[in-house]
């Protein structure tokens, strides 16, 4: 796995965070609530700069050292859920601390507005195409800042990964239990705060 060192700590294959929890096919009957859609549109309009690649870049945001185009099927899930994209991601506002054994930080984000992780949809030119944000929070610094239960967003607790230690499947991919919650900009026919959208393909992404 390749590294990075950003702000002096090592920083390797952020993307794996999001990718373990137990994903079953979303209900097709859930409705998105208003809440959710005005969230959106807020949201996508505060980050519109982002579709710049570079702008990104130049406000702090690192690609996921791994080089990945995350899928379902490549963690083992169901194909039919489709793919996250490639993971930009700001280390200072996830608060990461150590890469070993397990990434850890100390940073409660989660602000959409300013979000932590960008996501992108490689084309087939080499151009990225921004289609959704993220936010990822450690379960312990969480906890530390006084919160009993998960973070939420239009009434949606943020999706929940830890390793069990009883499995051989590494769960949380070598981070501390953590909550991490998508937020699609491109139309998620399983909802739009859900981890994977089968609307976004890696199909396009250059070795």
């Amino acid at each position: 796995m390749r590294a990075i060192l950003w702000g002096g700590v090592i920083v390797a294959g952020l993307t794996a965070a999001p990718l373990i929890a137990a994903h079953s096919l979303p209900d097709q009957d859930a409705i998105q609530s208003d809440e959710a859609t005005a969230l959106i549109e807020s949201v996508r309009a505060a980050t519109r700069r982002f579709e710049d690649v570079n702008v990104s870049l130049a406000e702090g945001y690192v690609p996921d050292p791994s080089g990945e185009c995350v899928t379902a099927k490549a963690h083992g899930l169901p194909a039919e859920l489709g793919a996250m994209g490639i993971h930009y991601l700001r280390p200072d506002l996830l608060g990461l601390t150590v890469s070993a054994p397990r990434v850890d930080g100390t940073g409660t984000h989660t602000d959409f507005m300013n979000p932590a992780i960008l996501l992108y949809e490689p084309q087939e030119d080499g151009s990225l195409v921004l289609v959704g944000v993220e936010n990822l929070v450690f379960r312990k610094a969480w906890e530390t800042a006084g919160n009993g239960g998960p973070p939420a967003l239009a009434g949606r607790s943020w999706d929940y990964m830890v390793d069990d230690p009883a499995t051989t499947t590494e769960e949380a991919h070598h981070f501390q239990a953590h909550y991490d919650q998508h937020l699609w900009f491109r139309d998620n026919p399983n909802g739009n705060l859900e981890p994977f959208n089968p609307t976004v393909t890696c199909q396009h992404r250059k070795a």
